[in-house]
């Protein structure tokens, strides 16, 4: 493949448990009750998407008020602490040497998001770099990988689109994406799942240069 979308959260870099902590903490604090599996329902949306989750859950804050409280927790981490996934970087400079089109397509915030990726030396290695504000939808929604894809300028299904979430992996295959599932230790009790429904399933970057 020679054009990429990389999720962000958990593919690029290790910030599962920070994003896991903050949405929990933030429900725990509010004495919701919740399922045992709620990050994985919640990934795709990114904290907009969250807020109006929780206010659906029967959260009594107003969503701006849910937004700002997930924002002050998390920044400080993505500004200053939150490390890329093994090889990514590496991985990334040399597709990036060798002519491929690298863009990233997340939930989380371009506050959190752009920081994050500066500070780690990566962010001008991509051609675009966006999140789900950008096109007003989530990753739960089909159209959202079309969309990137005409921005991108490329054939949907001529685009690997690589994500740790199953939800994310599934949406995106149905968009038409040819998709790479990513291991991340969130995940792990969900990777068959991935595996089911990706058309590749990776446990390290580097192993993106052996792909068929």
């Amino acid at each position: 493949m020679k054009t990429y979308l990389f999720d962000f959260d958990g593919t690029l870099v290790d910030s599962m448990p920070v994003f896991a902590s903050v949405v929990l903490r933030l429900l725990d604090e509010n004495g919701m009750d919740y399922e045992s599996d709620i990050i994985k329902t919640i990934t795709p949306l990114g904290y907009a998407g969250a807020a109006d989750y929780f206010i659906s859950m029967g959260m009594q804050l107003p969503k701006e008020e849910i937004l700002r409280r997930l924002n002050a927790y998390a920044r400080d981490a993505y500004e200053n602490k939150i490390p890329a996934k093994k090889n990514v970087v590496s991985v990334l400079r040399r597709l990036k040497a060798l002519g491929a089109n690298l863009n990233v397509l997340t939930a989380s915030s371009h506050i959190m998001l752009d920081p994050c990726l500066k500070r780690l030396g990566i962010y001008d290695l991509f051609t675009n770099v966006w999140s789900c504000e950008d096109f007003g939808t989530t990753k739960a929604d089909p159209e959202i990988y079309v969309l990137a894809a005409q921005r991108i300028g490329e054939r949907v299904e001529d685009i690997l689109f690589l994500d740790d979430n199953y939800n994310a992996d599934k949406t995106a295959k149905s968009a038409g994406m040819k998709v790479c599932g990513v291991y991340d230790d969130s995940s792990r009790e969900f990777a068959e799942e991935i595996k089911s429904v990706a058309d590749y399933y990776i446990d390290d970057f580097a192993q993106l240069f052996s792909l068929e």
